[in-house]
C-alpha cells in the first residue's frame, strides 16, 4: 500500500511526508477534541447519556491505573487516556468509512500504519517515563551504586529503556499495516463478501492493539516510578 507522498527540499535535501496519514491523524485528533468538548459541557449530578459514557470510559482508565500502579497514579491519566483513545480512533479509521473515500493518489490510510507516527508516540512514552523515573528516584533511576555489577546493570537497563519504545512502535505499526493489506487483498479478490469478516477481525485488533500499547505504557511508567527498578 503506497502513501500519498509530498516531497520538499530543505538545504539541498529532499524531505518526504505522508500526507494521507497526516490528514487522518489531524482528523482523529479533531474528532477526539470535539467529543471531549461535548462530553464536558453542562456536567451535572444527574448525567445525560454522553456524560454517562464518558464517566464509564474514565472509570476504566482509573481502574486500570489503580490495578497496575500503586500510590500516586492519577497524574498519569492524561497520557494514558490520550494514547488509548487516539490509537483506537486511528486504528479504526483504516476500516470503513475511509475505505469508501478514494483520492487520486490512493486511499486514506489509518495514521497508525505509518511507522513515523507510532515511533513518535513511542518516543513520547520514553521521554515521559524517564522524566517520571528521574523525578521519583533521582540518579538511582539510572544506577544504584558504582560497583562493577551496578554499572553493568545500569548499562543493560539503559539499553532496555530504548528497546521498549522500539517494540511499542513496531508492534502497533506492523499489526495495523498487515491488517490493512489483508483488507485490500480481500477487496480485490471478492469485494462483496470476503472483506467483511476480515474487517470485523481488524476492529477487534484495533481495540487489542490500543489496549496493549496503553498497558505497556502503564507498566513502563510503573517500573520507572516504583520502589524497585
Amino acid at each position: 500500500m503506497e502513501h500519498w507522498l509530498y516531497i520538499f527540499n530543505i538545504a539541498g535535501h529532499n524531505i518526504s511526508v505522508n500526507l494521507d496519514t497526516i490528514f487522518t491523524m489531524w482528523f482523529a485528533m479533531l474528532f477526539l477534541i470535539i467529543v471531549a468538548f461535548i462530553s464536558t459541557r453542562n456536567l451535572s449530578f444527574v448525567p445525560n447519556k454522553m456524560q454517562t459514557v464518558s464517566e464509564a470510559v474514565m472509570k476504566f482508565f482509573y481502574g486500570t491505573l489503580d490495578t497496575m500502579i500503586e500510590g500516586k497514579n492519577r497524574e498519569h491519566i492524561p497520557l494514558v487516556a490520550s494514547l488509548f483513545l487516539f490509537i483506537l480512533t486511528a486504528n479504526l479509521m483504516g476500516q470503513l468509512p475511509l475505505r469508501l473515500v478514494h483520492i487520486r493518489e490512493g486511499e486514506l490510510a489509518s495514521p497508525t500504519n505509518d511507522i513515523n507516527l507510532t515511533a513518535a508516540m513511542a518516543i513520547i512514552v520514553l521521554v515521559y517515563y524517564v522524566f517520571m523515573g528521574i523525578r521519583a528516584k533521582g540518579r538511582k533511576f539510572f544506577i544504584h551504586d558504582f560497583s562493577f555489577t551496578g554499572i553493568v546493570m545500569a548499562l543493560v537497563e539503559i539499553l532496555e529503556m530504548f528497546t521498549r519504545p522500539l517494540s511499542l512502535a513496531i508492534r502497533l505499526f506492523a499489526n495495523i499495516f498487515a491488517g490493512e493489506i489483508l483488507v485490500s487483498i480481500a477487496l480485490g479478490a471478492m469485494a462483496y463478501f470476503l472483506p467483511l469478516p476480515i474487517m470485523l477481525f481488524e476492529i477487534l485488533v484495533a481495540f487489542i492493539q490500543a489496549t496493549v500499547f496503553m498497558m505497556l505504557t502503564i507498566a513502563y511508567v510503573g517500573s520507572a516510578t516504583g520502589e524497585e527498578h
